[in-house]
């Protein structure tokens, strides 16, 4: 389908950006790593930073994009532009007072958010002042990329995705930077990397901000929060801050569990993270980024048959990328710590903690990209009690299942938990969705995800005999890098073999768009 290709070229746009911002934020992950490691700066720091960034993920990327595409979408299709470019100038002066309003709070309560957050921390007064130290000190970077996070749900909606999808890597630079340049000169080095963060934000912002005013967004001196599609939003927003931050959330309270583990289990828990996060970012967010609009705009006409094509080849397309991605996580969880970060303060017992984190991050990969692919079908049908209301029930699981396994595994128990929520969730999202549209191709997606998971398997067992027979920790990092680029590499050849033997359709489609684009005009 046309429809597809449209999708899937928007996806690769922002994919590619999100894959070259995703290398700058793994060397500047290589540089917090060789400079703090799992140290109790290191733990302050991704406490207090994870706090705005949560707050930003839920408020501006999260509820505000999900709300705010749908509501814009239809009244551009509806209405045209002059009434949705005065809706989107309205919106920008309404979030400029609210996230200025939600900056100064993190900025006063400081001390009682940690105290919630982060109750361990209590009694290391140490640690406990420097994350309140911390978390002031970012609390603006909430309002720049609040802000920031509005253009690019612009953009979008636009159609323009490879400018919001690179301005994140000025985030990343600037955090590289501030650590080598600004930290040597603090008192304590750590709040060189707070700075980085806020300005960081700030790039974010004025590197998108132009473009959408390019494109016929006004500046206007309006405040109306009685804009009937400002209280269509709000209204959407409501429950979409529980639905679509299920995630966010649960991460947030595995840290606040690993506050009273040992020391170092938050920041193993952060690493491991961050790279259950690389191929979520580059492909499950980015077709969610491409999709919502794409879904916003049939939804809009009313063409709810092209609606649900459009999702069943998607969830099939993610599944495609994630079966063989958590396969390749797992096997190589080791050797990829071990080359990336082994090194500085980032010691062998940090690889050991984070290689635990990341198995059971890794558990719950595909169900991760499916909430990034299915909450969209409901956003775009202004829907967002649904997935609220499981966000909800995942969060209790997530809770109770936190508290059964950190006893027994740790932080790699809150890790699991984290998966299983995330598993439960996606169920959830897929019954109710499939009750409101009817079959989305379900018996297709099954053969699909039974071929992939073949050839996930036999890649698996290439990728582990090329471990184990090659892979030594104790070689030089080049010799490293060479061995797990070949493993990584001989197992995606591998998988793409297979695949294209069993006729796999969503291998024949990527080749086919392939083909196309090298094709001359």
């Amino acid at each position: 389908m046309e429809s597809n290709e449209k999708l899937s070229k928007a996806a690769g746009t922002v994919s590619g950006m999100t894959l070259v911002s995703r290398v700058f934020g793994f060397f500047r992950d290589m540089v917090i790593a060789m400079a703090f490691g799992s140290s109790p700066s290191a733990d302050a720091f991704f406490v207090a930073f994870r706090i705005p960034n949560m707050q930003r993920r839920i408020l501006a990327e999260g509820a505000m994009t999900a709300a705010f595409i749908p509501v814009f979408t239809e009244t551009l299709t509806k209405k045209g532009e002059p009434v949705a470019w005065k809706l989107a100038a309205n919106l920008f002066n309404i979030l400029i007072l609210v996230l200025s309003s939600a900056s100064l709070l993190i900025l006063i309560f400081s001390p009682a958010v940690i105290t919630v957050f982060a109750p361990g921390f209590i009694d290391e007064p140490g640690k406990f002042e420097l994350t309140v130290k911390l978390t002031r000190c970012m609390a603006p970077y909430l309002f720049f990329i609040g802000l920031a996070a509005f253009c690019m749900g612009i953009l979008n909606t636009m159609k323009v995705f490879a400018l919001p999808a690179a301005a994140p890597i000025s985030q990343n630079i600037s955090m590289i930077l501030s650590i080598l340049f600004i930290s040597p000169l603090m008192d304590e080095p750590i709040m060189g990397l707070a700075i980085g963060v806020v300005v960081g934000g700030a790039l974010q912002l004025f590197i998108q901000l132009p473009a959408v005013l390019k494109k016929g967004m006004p500046f206007e001196k309006t405040l109306n929060f009685k804009q009937k599609e400002v209280f269509k939003i709000a209204r959407l927003m409501g429950p979409v801050i529980l639905g679509i931050a299920v995630y966010e959330l649960n991460i947030m309270i595995d840290t606040l569990i690993a506050s009273l583990l040992p020391g170092g289990s938050i920041s193993y828990l952060y690493y491991g993270n961050r790279l259950v996060q690389l191929p979520l970012g580059i492909f499950a967010v980015a077709l969610g980024v491409a999709l919502l609009p794409t879904l916003s705009g049939q939804a809009a006409k009313g063409n709810l048959k092209e609606l649900v094509q459009t999702l069943g080849f998607s969830i099939r397309l993610i599944l495609f990328i994630t079966i063989p991605a958590t396969v390749g996580l797992i096997i190589l969880r080791e050797p990829i710590i071990n080359t990336l970060w082994e090194r500085g303060e980032f010691l062998a017992s940090t690889t050991d903690g984070t290689a635990i984190a990341l198995l059971y991050y890794s558990i719950g990969l595909c169900a991760y990209s499916g909430i990034k692919i299915i909450a969209p079908a409901f956003y775009s049908l202004q829907d967002t009690k649904t997935p609220a209301k499981i966000g909800i029930y995942s969060m209790i699981l997530n809770t109770v299942l936190n508290l059964l396994l950190m006893g027994p595994l740790q932080h790699g128990g809150l890790a699991l938990a984290t998966s299983i929520a995330a598993l439960f969730n996606v169920a959830l999202l897929i019954y109710y969705l499939r009750k409101r549209l009817g079959l989305m191709g379900g018996r297709k997606i099954l053969r699909s995800t039974l071929k992939m998971a073949l050839a996930a398997l036999a890649m698996g067992i290439i990728t582990y005999l090329g471990r184990e027979n090659f892979f030594y920790n104790s070689d030089p990092l080049l010799i490293r890098l060479f061995v797990l680029t070949a493993c990584i590499s001989i197992g995606m050849l591998v998988y793409a073999l297979l695949s294209h033997f069993m006729r796999n359709e969503e291998w024949r489609f990527l080749l086919g768009l392939t083909k196309k684009k090298f094709q001359p005009n």
